[in-house]
C-alpha cells in the first residue's frame, strides 16, 4: 500500500511533459511601391540611379518583418518577390531558412506558392489601386494597360485580390505596409489588420517618408504584434462563383479578350469572366499582364 501511495504522490507533482506546438508558417508578399523612400522609377527599376539602394532597404524591410514574426514565434517563411521582374530581392541578405519565389509567370501571381499550411500572411511594401485618387506609384497589376479591377462588383486593389487568394485557403492577412492610402485601402477591402504606414502620400510622385532604419523599425513592431493578434483576425473570402471586371486604357484588349468564349465584353474598355474561385479568377488575371504571342523561352 506505501509503494502504491508512492507512485501515485510522484504521478501528481510530476511535471507533464511540454505539448510541442506546431511551428507558425508565414507567407510574405513583397512589392517595391510601398517601401521607405521609393517615390519614382528612379528607386523601381534597372535603369533608375537609386534602383540598386531602393532593392536593399526592399530586402531590410522584409528582413524586419521576419524578426518581427520570430518574436512571436514563426519559424517558417515564404516570401514572394513580387515587383516587377520578380528579381529584386537581395536574396543573399535574406536569412538561409526561408524559401523565395521569384521571376514570372505564376498562376496565383503575388500570392505564388501559399496554401492551407500558412498560418498567416504579411503584404510589404504594397501600394494603392489605379482607382485611388492618391498614392505614390498608385496602380492596378499594370501601370501601363489597366484602369481598375473590380471583384464581385467592387473595385480591388493588388491587396484585395491577394488577400482573396490567401482567404480561399483558410490563411488571414495580419498586416500591410506601405504609404497611408494603401494601408487604409487594403484594410476597407480585406478588413481589420495590422497596419505599418511608412511613408505619406503627397501624390502620385511625391511623398513624406520615414527614414528606412525608423520603417524597418515600425515594421518588425507591427509585425510582432499582428502575428500575436492573429487569432482575431479574419480571412478575407468571396463569395464564389466570382465575377471580375477588367478596365483597359485600351480598348484594343477588351476587344482581342471578348473573342474568347469565356469573356465577355461590357463596355468599350472593360471585359468580365466569372470563375468558380479566385484561383481561376487569378490565372486570367496572370494571362491577361503577361500573354503576349511572341513570347520566347
Amino acid at each position: 500500500m506505501r509503494s502504491f501511495a508512492f507512485l501515485a504522490a510522484l504521478l501528481i507533482v510530476a511535471p507533464r511533459p511540454a505539448i510541442a506546438q506546431r511551428p507558425l508558417k508565414i507567407y510574405i508578399s513583397v512589392d517595391m511601391e510601398g517601401i521607405a523612400g521609393v517615390v519614382t522609377g528612379e528607386q523601381l527599376g534597372p535603369s533608375g540611379f537609386e534602383y540598386g539602394k531602393a532593392r536593399e532597404f526592399m530586402t531590410a524591410e522584409v528582413n524586419a518583418a521576419i524578426a518581427g514574426a520570430r518574436a512571436a514565434g514563426a519559424s517558417e517563411f515564404v516570401i514572394s518577390d513580387s515587383h516587377g521582374n520578380g528579381q529584386n530581392l537581395l536574396i543573399d541578405q535574406l536569412p538561409p531558412d526561408v524559401v523565395v519565389i521569384r521571376s514570372w509567370p505564376r498562376p496565383l501571381m503575388m500570392m505564388e506558392g501559399i496554401d492551407s499550411t500558412f498560418d498567416a500572411a504579411m503584404f510589404i511594401g504594397y501600394h494603392a489601386s489605379t482607382a485611388n485618387p492618391t498614392g505614390v506609384r498608385a496602380h492596378t497589376m499594370s501601370s501601363a494597360t489597366l484602369t481598375g479591377v473590380a471583384l464581385n462588383g467592387t473595385q480591388v486593389p493588388e491587396g484585395g485580390i491577394n488577400a482573396a487568394i490567401a482567404g480561399s485557403f483558410g490563411v488571414p492577412v495580419v498586416l500591410v505596409t506601405g504609404d497611408d492610402a494603401a494601408v487604409e485601402e487594403v484594410r476597407r477591402v480585406a478588413g481589420s489588420m495590422e497596419g505599418a504606414v511608412v511613408k505619406r502620400a503627397i501624390s502620385f510622385h511625391s511623398a513624406a517618408t520615414l527614414t528606412p532604419k525608423a520603417a524597418q523599425d515600425l515594421i518588425r513592431e507591427r509585425a510582432e504584434a499582428a502575428l500575436r493578434n492573429r487569432a482575431n483576425v479574419r480571412p478575407f473570402v468571396l463569395r464564389e462563383p466570382i465575377t471580375c471586371d477588367i478596365s483597359f486604357k485600351s480598348y484594343r484588349q477588351a476587344e482581342m479578350l471578348a473573342y474568347l468564349p469565356i469573356v465577355e465584353r461590357t463596355a468599350s474598355h472593360t471585359v468580365r469572366f466569372t470563375g468558380r474561385n479566385i484561383i481561376e479568377v487569378s490565372r486570367l488575371l496572370e494571362f491577361v499582364n503577361t500573354y503576349s504571342p511572341d513570347l520566347t523561352p
